[in-house]
């Protein structure tokens, strides 16, 4: 039976404290505070440039900090050259020799480590089960798909017994469907294996469907860390907003604790508005918006009126980009029969619930 990691440990499998890299004059990570549990399937998410790749660099050793404090399992690593930490990293290019077998890529570091022969057998037939490729040990790595290149990819890191594995955009050479397919399946295999994974990537949806947490980064910065569910539906700011997902951005003025008056006027009932006078949007997100005739908004509802200026068909939804006076708002539906399609012209009405908006910064 493949090895499985023991019972998390309190002590954090990854801690960072105010961990900084420079390239010159460039801050590519600035003082970043971080800790990531024994065991969890960690997320780093933000677009291209914003630090997330140095970051998962400077905990594999290969890059080495400017400034601050990099432990893995409480012990000081933030020198140590990659081969003395317990981590091993999957890349986005899979970096599999072409000219050996599937056998002899996932068994390689255990033979640099002058392993039994015995346990090298072993233990390679054990990951190349674990990742669903038994009866595929004599294959080159030409002779497989990108999605089978991936596993391998992923048994040869395993096959070490890492105490964190490091992926750095493992699934971004892949399709659509095989790629959406594969978050499921790493998802699955890292419940197996019970070990900590730190995951680099610009898909959000990867980050949202696979992640037990998110830490999204922007501008070398650390600007929000918490469970897919608390980015998506509690970000901090705009910039956190509108990375996660679409939003509506409604920009208004907080009259009160609870009250936030809008730019054309129209007040809605918010928790923790923030301080009055201040200048703040409103995040809402197209699917939590209701569209309805114009004029049919249920009472006690804040309401806006518009006129459909366009229609996106995606397949399983629809969205209407519904023209107001002072800005352009989307609202996704679902595709289904039972609901009549608008079309570009009509006449409406949108409302939401009261704890469908997030309060962020102007």
């Amino acid at each position: 039976m493949f090895w499985v990691s023991n019972l998390p440990s309190m002590v954090p499998a990854v801690s960072m404290r105010a961990l900084t890299k420079r390239f010159d004059d460039v801050v590519a990570v600035d003082a970043l505070d971080l800790d990531i549990a024994d065991g969890e399937f960690f997320a780093l998410l933000g677009p291209s440039g914003c630090g997330k790749t140095t970051t998962l660099r400077m905990i594999a050793g290969l890059e080495i900090p400017s400034a601050g404090s990099l432990k893995i399992h409480g012990d000081e690593v933030g020198t140590l050259p990659p081969n003395k930490r317990p981590v091993n990293t999957v890349f986005q290019n899979y970096a599999l020799f072409p000219h050996m077998s599937i056998a002899d890529n996932v068994g390689f570091g255990l033979r640099m480590q002058k392993t039994p022969k015995a346990d090298v057998a072993r233990r390679v037939g054990e990951a190349i089960e674990l990742v669903r490729l038994t009866g595929m040990e004599h294959r080159r790595p030409n002779q497989l798909s990108g999605g089978q290149q991936q596993r391998v990819a992923l048994a040869r890191a395993l096959v070490n017994r890492p105490k964190v594995l490091l992926l750095d955009e493992p699934l971004a050479a892949l399709d659509l469907k095989l790629r959406q397919g594969m978050q499921f399946e790493l998802k699955q295999l890292q419940r197996e294996v019970g070990i900590t994974f730190v995951f680099v990537t610009h898909d959000q949806e990867e980050a949202l469907s696979m992640a037990d947490r998110i830490g999204v980064m922007g501008d070398g910065e650390l600007l929000q860390v918490g469970t897919p569910e608390e980015i998506y539906d509690q970000p901090v700011n705009r910039f956190v907003a509108d990375f996660i997902g679409r939003s509506n951005f409604l920009p208004g003025t907080v009259e009160d604790s609870s009250t936030v008056c809008l730019t054309n006027g129209t007040r809605v009932v918010v928790d923790h508005a923030g301080t009055t006078g201040e200048a703040i949007a409103l995040s809402l997100r197209p699917e939590r918006v209701q569209l309805v005739d114009r004029g049919a908004v249920p009472d006690g509802h804040a309401s806006l009126d518009g006129t459909i200026g366009a229609v996106t068909f995606l397949g399983s939804g629809v969205v209407y980009h519904v023209t107001l006076d002072w800005m352009t708002i989307e609202v996704r539906a679902e595709n289904r029969p039972s609901v009549a399609r608008r079309e570009v012209g009509d006449d409406v009405s949108l409302w939401w619930r009261d704890d469908a908006v997030a309060v962020v910064p102007a």
